[in-house]
C-alpha cells in the first residue's frame, strides 16, 4: 500500500489531468501529510483532520471550513484503497459561504469608466498605451460577460475580427469556448490592436492582447487598482471605501442584461438558460440561476411575465 504522502500526490495529479487546478488544495494536502507524520498516523482520521483544520486558531471559521473540505475530498479518494480512512463528516465545522451582493452599474455608469480609462495621464512615452489598454479591456469585460481571468489570459491568436469571435482557452476545469461578438466591439477592438501594433512597432512585445507598459501580460493587482482609482474618480467609491463595485460585478450585469431581454421579448428565460451558461462558461446551469437574484429590473419582467399569464387564464 502506498503512503499518504504519495496517495495525496496521486490525488492531485489525478484532479489536475481532469483540469482541476487545485491551488490551495496543493498547498494545503502536503502541509497536512506533513501534520500527520508528525503525529505518525498512517491513515485519515476524523479527529486528526479536526484538529489540522482547526490551524491556525486566530483566522475565519471559513478558513477551516475550508481546509476540513480539503480534506473530506481527498479522505473520499483514498477510502477506496485504504478502508482505514475515516471520511470527516458533513457539519463538523459548519459554515454557509456568503456571495458577495453584486453591483449592478447602470449604462452611464460604465461610460463614466470608459472616459475615465481613455482620460488616464501618463508619466512617460511607455506608459502612452495603458489609457487604450484599460479602455478596452473594461470595455469588453462590461459587453462579454468574460472573467478578469480569461480576458487576461486573451493573445492576438485568439481575436478573430473577420469571424468576430474570441477564444477563450483554458477556462475553469481546463475548457475552451467560443464568444461571439458585436459588430460595435470588433470595431473598438480593431482599433485597439492598430494601436498596439504602432506602439511597440520598434520594441519586444509578448503575445498577449491586452499587455502592461513594459510589454507583458498585465498584472492582475494593477487592473484593480486603476480600477479602484477610477472609480472613486468618477463616484463609484469614496475615497476612503475598502469595499464597493467590483469588476467581476461586470458579468453579473452583462447576465442580467441578457435575461432582462429575453424577457422583454416574450423568450422563455428559463429554457434558454443553458445557452447563457455555456456562452459564460459555467460548469452547472445551477451557477447561471444565480443571475436571476439582485436585478430589479429582472424581478420587474418576471412579474410582468407572471402577471400575463395569469390574466390568460380563463
Amino acid at each position: 500500500m502506498n503512503t499518504l504522502r504519495q496517495a495525496v500526490q496521486d490525488y492531485l495529479d489525478l484532479r489536475r489531468s481532469l483540469g482541476f487546478k487545485l491551488n490551495e488544495a496543493g498547498r494545503a494536502l502536503p502541509d497536512f501529510v506533513a501534520f500527520m507524520e508528525r503525529h505518525r498516523a498512517p491513515y485519515v482520521t476524523q479527529a486528526l483532520a479536526l484538529a489540522w483544520a482547526r490551524q491556525p486558531s486566530h483566522v475565519q471559521p471559513a478558513e477551516w471550513a475550508r481546509r476540513l473540505c480539503y480534506i473530506r475530498q481527498f479522505a473520499r479518494h483514498r477510502s477506496a484503497t485504504d478502508l482505514r480512512t475515516e471520511i470527516p463528516a458533513p457539519g463538523l465545522l459548519p459554515f454557509q459561504p456568503k456571495r458577495a451582493r453584486p453591483y449592478l452599474y447602470s449604462a452611464g455608469e460604465i461610460r463614466a469608466l470608459l472616459r475615465a480609462a481613455l482620460e488616464m495621464p501618463y508619466r512617460n512615452e511607455r506608459e502612452a498605451l495603458l489609457s487604450s489598454t484599460y479602455h478596452c479591456l473594461f470595455g469588453l469585460l462590461s459587453v462579454s460577460g468574460m472573467r478578469l481571468g480569461e480576458a487576461r489570459n486573451l493573445e492576438i491568436q485568439d481575436v478573430d475580427l473577420t469571424a468576430g469571435i474570441l477564444t477563450i482557452r483554458g477556462a475553469k476545469l481546463g475548457k475552451s469556448r467560443i464568444v461571439p461578438l458585436h459588430t460595435s466591439t470588433c470595431k473598438v477592438l480593431a482599433d485597439y490592436i492598430t494601436r498596439r501594433e504602432h506602439h511597440w512597432a520598434d520594441r519586444p512585445v509578448s503575445s498577449y492582447l491586452f499587455v502592461s507598459s513594459w510589454g507583458n501580460r498585465m498584472d492582475v493587482g494593477a487592473i484593480h487598482r486603476t480600477f479602484y482609482s477610477l472609480s472613486r474618480q468618477i463616484g463609484l467609491r469614496g475615497a476612503s471605501d475598502s469595499h464597493g463595485p467590483r469588476l467581476h460585478d461586470m458579468r453579473h450585469v452583462f447576465a442580467t442584461n441578457t435575461l432582462v431581454r429575453w424577457y422583454q421579448s416574450d423568450q422563455d428565460p428559463e429554457r434558454r438558460l443553458p445557452i447563457l451558461s455555456a456562452y459564460l462558461g459555467h460548469v452547472h446551469v445551477e451557477d447561471t440561476q444565480w443571475y436571476f437574484s439582485g436585478s430589479p429590473e429582472l424581478m420587474r419582467e418576471a412579474m410582468r411575465r407572471l402577471e400575463q399569464r395569469w390574466g390568460d387564464r380563463p
